[in-house]
């Protein structure tokens, strides 16, 4: 699943290209594919294992969190904890509101591996 992405530059691991890649990824599915925000939604996704990958914002609640984590683990999808809140998320998400979760479900043209 798209867990980490890390850029090796003289020997050191670089965290801030992660944190951009997956933005500009993010980017990508919100222009080419197709997607479910919020937490029912992700939920309902989930049980008609449609998901592909799941985004969880860092701030999101502990119960909800483990609820997504729970459904996602039955049904073998991946979950990534994003690094940013749910205002950062929004933002990368190309969103004028807060995004505590999104769940891809067609990639489009970006490669999930």
């Amino acid at each position: 699943m798209l867990i980490h992405f890390y850029v090796v530059d003289d020997g050191i691991l670089m965290q801030k290209k992660t944190h951009e890649s997956i933005n500009n990824r993010l980017a990508l599915v919100m222009k080419s594919g197709k997607y479910t925000l919020g937490y029912k939604t992700i939920l309902k996704s989930l049980r008609s294992s449609k998901g592909k990958l799941i985004i969880i914002a860092n701030n999101c609640p502990p119960l909800r969190k483990s609820v997504i984590e729970y459904y996602a683990m039955l049904c073998k999808v991946g979950v990534h904890h994003y690094n940013g809140n749910n205002v950062d998320l929004g933002i990368a998400c190309g969103k004028y509101f807060r995004v505590c979760c999104l769940s891809i479900i067609d990639p489009g043209h970006l490669i999930i591996s």
